[in-house]
């Protein structure tokens, strides 16, 4: 008999999709769960780089033009954290919106109902 002792129990890892075109992050928007690593895929889908740069969430990481980008945050508490486009700060702009597990839970099932993606 093979016993297997301290591996982790791992949950599945969210995973948002971020947009970058025309030096805009869309959606500007993100929501996440409390407590949860996020794995966050950055499309820079303009033919310049991007660094996609967050003081509050103490992430930075350049994305080449027409190319993607990985970003692990969290597991975070409740609140807001701005990130920017340091090559484009006026335009390129977003705000990650950490929610109580609940509410967060209660949002995505309202998104699932009216058919929002």
């Amino acid at each position: 008999m093979l016993a297997l002792f301290g591996l982790p129990a791992y949950a599945e890892l969210l995973v948002l999709q971020l947009q970058l075109k025309d030096h805009l992050f869309s959606p500007a928007t993100l929501y996440v769960p409390e407590g949860e690593k996020v794995k966050l895929l950055i499309h820079n889908q303009d033919s310049t780089p991007e660094e996609f740069e967050s003081f509050s969430l103490n992430r930075e990481k350049v994305i080449l033009g027409n190319s993607k980008g990985v970003v692990f945050i969290g597991p975070l508490a409740p609140g807001e954290h701005a990130f920017v486009g340091e090559y484009h700060p006026d335009s390129a702009r977003g705000t990650l919106i950490v929610l109580p597990k609940a509410q967060w839970q209660a949002q995505q099932q309202a998104k699932e109902g009216s058919g929002a993606d």
